[in-house]
């Protein structure tokens, strides 16, 4: 391995210095004289031979800091008083040692482009300050924040290099560190790559730290995916191994999606909460209850039988009994937790919840309880109260299925005999409730109410106590609110610049409010004579549905608003003399839909606005006018509006139909490459060459739906294999051949298929097909009248996992009930109509208790085996939102069913038509009935 040379005599040695001849140990054999000797300050230059280097270096250093070279240079062997001594190891490895050992300091650091030769040369050549160097700094990475700070392709390189030479240290810090940056290394590709044994030990290590136990089991089952594919299996037994993984997922915490199970092992419910941890996602655990969220809270070590008191004699309804279990367990604090998620989570006790957050999360800032529908105002209050750092809450639920264009038979309503009708009491307990919210602590920032259609104009009232921090506000679809209680909340709130008011009251009494002068402006002379309304400040504005706006009152809104980015006023009084006043150059996102809007007004904010993302503009007839002879009150032509939107703006997300009318491939290239998300409907017909070259065109398209167009099997089946990222195709009201050939074929990422109106030829060995094709979590069929009650099996077992199923003409799948359906236990929404006559009376109160996440239920009288359902007044379900069940109009005269079916003399059945629906509508305190004219 090394020998004396004979360049160098004794005097070398003598002087204090030595010559080292370093050959690359992994370099072919080869006569060549030796090299010129270089200081040990030019290695930090390329050297001069990839394989060979001769360095001078001081004799004495290496036999201080070397083992090896104390033995070579200082012992009996005959290199010890030799100037000259070749050896053969890594090249990289020894240059990188002695960089370390003669290099400045200052000059030097250990990184992890340098770890490993480092550790190799430290290892071969015995330098013992290295090896203790080494481990300082890959504990020291270990101990750094939580995100990846050593990329995980080092981190793999450096495990196996471990493992082959016994380096214990690195062995014992990998698995720690990917644990703990878990969320970071599953998001990266090399996350298949990861080892079996290292993957292994890094979901056993205490830091383990994911979002939610979902996370994890899609992270475990992508890997398995990953290495039954790879050619090259690194372990014995690859089925075992992927069982062992699988094995470590808490099934007790994961989405109805996932599993739905229980355990008497409380370790199986307890949250994994670490000191790394930033996020915290339990959405869709209906099987959660508050206690095991303190559980989860409470040290590791705590008794057994303590644990099973908290589970088993905690009552819900007091929080003296949580007060007093946190004063005597002493709850953990997790101060890097930002965001916590207990959407769909219905059995957790918000109150308690609270104080959890409280007492374990003091750096909270986001909480997201969405489809909560018993979180009632007054929690919401307490949370303001208990936990006044938090910036953001989420407390949307599902919009009501009655707007005003309905037409109203007759509503009455009763108070849900389920609901705590005095939170207040309850919450006095806590003996800080009485206390008002002070706004000066206050840092709500961002609230959403979304859905909630019993908050008042007094809560609204209270809500404009935040004054000092509320910017964001999203009330949509909270009918009760007046306009005169939303301009008081505008009001009070002057920070206000993002709003979604969409389907409220909001009028010309709210415009009125948001373009008067400020009275709290300290700068009340600015250079923009708009500058000092709040209206100028707007970032985001949604107004869809708000019909009650004058056209006045629309052109003072919109002239206001100079840096808007997100604007949506779908739905509208929008004309063209109120969109002709807007002078904005910021938007990113304009929605104008159902509206009477021409190329007049909407090209020139085209123009202006480069930076526009998602534009749509679905029933606005008018764009169709030749705008090359109309001319706006400025004298300016404007093309037509393909012209406009593709010489302008690079769209991402699109919903088009009146002149939208592109023929050939390149009038949407590049201005469409960016597209993610296509919406086409009444209004054009795209020619089969377009259609077919969509995934040309849209690369990245992760949604089209197609309304009222012309398929073909060449359009969808080069859709499914082309478009590699499409996740919702929806085919609405279609024409064209379409068949079975359209959808055998592969489509991995596909989550949402509607095929509506368009696919009667579907039988049930399409349905299998589709099964094995695609993994769906939301199905809508109508008109396919060959299915039977055997599809409800094939549903069921081929995508069991299933959130959203709309079965509408579909022939006769419930003619023998919904049992098949009711195994799909995630679901959340369920349409059955017109299926077969077979639905029993009690399937309302059966599918609530069978389905823990159902919300909505839609249904059809027609299909009731025994004339009618048995609606409650009180939902097992705490999450259920609204039941509509639709009547049809019988034809007596001509003998029809109300399936369409004619009698016997006659030819030509007539579509059935439906008379009217009734909703049951629940919300946090109350049940709605309300019987609407109309079918919904």
């Amino acid at each position: 391995m090394s020998a004396a040379g004979d360049g160098e005599d004794g005097a070398a040695a003598a002087a204090g210095t030595v010559v080292l001849e370093i050959t690359d140990a992994a370099a072919s054999p080869f006569s060549a004289p030796p090299p010129p000797p270089i200081p040990v300050s030019a290695l930090d230059a390329p050297l001069p031979s990839p394989t060979v280097v001769a360095v001078r270096v001081d004799r004495s250093r290496l036999i201080d800091s070397s083992s090896y070279f104390r033995a070579l240079l200082g012992g009996s062997f005959s290199e010890s008083g030799s100037g000259y001594v070749r050896i053969s190891c890594d090249l990289a490895a020894a240059v990188q040692v002695l960089r370390y050992l003669f290099d400045p300091p200052a000059s030097f650091a250990i990184s992890h482009h340098n770890f490993l030769p480092l550790l190799e040369g430290a290892l071969f050549l015995a330098v013992e300050s290295l090896l203790a160097d080494c481990e300082r700094w890959f504990r020291t990475v270990r101990s750094r924040s939580s995100s990846m700070v050593a990329p995980l392709d080092f981190i793999i390189e450096a495990w196996y290099f471990a493992q082959k030479h016994g380096v214990t240290f690195v062995e014992d810090v990998c698995p720690g560190y990917l644990a703990q940056s878990f969320v970071q290394v599953i998001s990266s590709k090399l996350f298949a790559h990861i080892p079996y044994d290292l993957l292994y030990s890094t979901i056993e290590s205490p830091h383990l730290t994911v979002d939610s136990e979902k996370q994890l089991c899609e992270a475990i089952l992508s890997w398995v995916s990953a290495s039954r594919q790879s050619c090259e299996q690194s372990v014995s037994n690859p089925a075992d191994n992927q069982l062992s993984l699988l094995s470590k997922v808490r099934v007790c915490l994961l989405p109805l999606g996932f599993a739905a199970v229980t355990d008497d092992n409380l370790d199986s419910y307890r949250i994994r909460l670490t000191e790394y941890s930033k996020k915290i996602v339990l959405s869709g655990c209906p099987q959660l209850t508050t206690q095991f969220l303190y559980i989860s809270a409470l040290p590791t070590d705590l008794d057994a039988v303590f644990k099973r008191t908290i589970v088993s004699d905690v009552n819900d309804g007091c929080l003296n009994h949580y007060n007093g279990l946190v004063k005597k367990a002493k709850t953990l604090s997790f101060r890097n937790v930002r965001i916590v998620d207990l959407s769909k989570c219905p059995n957790v006790h918000f109150g308690a919840a609270i104080l959890w957050m409280k007492w374990a999360f003091p750096e909270l800032r986001t909480f997201i309880a969405s489809y909560c529908l018993l979180f009632q105002f007054e929690d919401l209050q307490y949370l303001l109260l208990r936990c006044p750092w938090i910036n953001e809450i989420n407390l949307s639920i599902d919009t009501s299925v009655i707007l005003s264009k309905y037409s109203i038979i007759s509503s009455r309503s009763e108070v849900r005999r389920d609901v705590n009708r005095n939170l207040s009491s309850y919450y006095m307990q806590s003996g800080s409730y009485g206390t008002s919210v002070n706004p000066v602590f206050s840092n709500i920032s961002k609230l959403i109410l979304e859905g909630r259609n019993d908050i008042t104009d007094m809560n609204l009232l209270e809500i404009s106590m935040l004054r000092s921090s509320l910017c964001y506000i999203n009330i949509k679809h909270c009918t009760l609110l007046t306009d005169d209680g939303i301009s008081t909340l505008l009001l009070n709130c002057r920070k206000m610049h993002s709003m979604v008011l969409s389907y409220t009251s909001f009028g010309n009494h709210s415009i009125q409010t948001l373009c008067s002068s400020d009275p709290s402006d300290s700068f009340p002379y600015h250079k923009d004579e708009h500058a000092h309304v709040m209206a100028s400040r707007l970032q985001e504005l949604h107004l869809e549905g708000c019909e009650g706006i004058s056209c006045a009152a629309m052109s003072q809104l919109v002239s206001n608003m100079n840096i808007v980015k997100s604007l949506c006023l779908r739905e509208t009084p929008l004309a063209d003399g109120a969109l002709c006043n807007f002078v904005g150059s910021s938007l990113e996102y304009l929605d104008i839909s159902e509206t009477v809007v021409s190329m007049v007004s909407l090209a020139p904010v085209i123009r202006r606005n480069s930076n526009l993302s998602c534009l749509k503009t679905a029933g606005c007839r008018n764009l169709l006018f030749e705008q090359g002879e109309v001319q706006s009150t400025s004298g300016t032509k404007y093309g037509r509006f393909l012209q406009e939107i593709t010489s302008t703006c690079y769209l991402e997300d699109v919903e088009m139909g009146w002149a939208f009318c592109p023929v050939r491939v390149d009038d949407l290239i590049p201005s469409f490459s960016k597209v993610r998300r296509m919406t086409v409907g009444l209004g054009t017909t795209l020619p089969e060459n377009i259609l077919h070259a969509l995934p040309e065109i849209c690369p990245f398209l992760e949604s089209l739906v197609l309304r009222f167009q012309v398929i073909s099997d060449r359009v969808v089946r080069n859709l499914l294999e082309s478009s590699t990222n499409l996740q919702v195709l929806c085919l609405q009201y279609c024409l064209g051949s379409l068949t079975s050939f359209s959808f055998q074929t592969m489509a991995p990422a596909l989550r949402i298929l509607r095929l509506q109106w368009f696919t009667p030829w579907i039988t049930n060995d399409d349905l299998t097909i589709l099964t094995q094709n695609c993994n769906l979590v939301e199905l809508w069929l109508s008109g396919c009248k060959l299915l039977d009650s055997s599809s409800q099996e094939i549903i069921s077992s081929g995508w069991p996992n299933l959130a959203c199923l709309q079965l509408e003409e579909c022939g006769q799948i419930t003619l023998d009930g919904v049992n098949s359906i009711l195994d799909c236990k995630a679901l959340e929404e369920v349409l059955l109509r017109h299926t077969g006559r077979g639905i029993g009376r009690t399937i309302i109160t059966d599918a609530i208790r069978e389905l823990p996440l159902l919300r909505k239920l839609a249904l059809d009288l027609c299909d009731a085996s025994e004339g009618g359902y048995d609606t409650p007044n009180v939902p097992e379900g705490k999450l259920m939102r609204s039941v509509r069940m639709s009547r049809c109009k019988k034809s007596a005269a001509a003998g029809r069913s109300c399936f369409g079916e004619a009698p016997p003399s006659s030819s030509n059945p007539k579509p059935v038509q439906h008379r009217e629906t009734v909703v049951l509508e629940w919300s946090s305190r109350q049940l709605t009935t309300t019987v609407v004219e109309e079918r919904l």
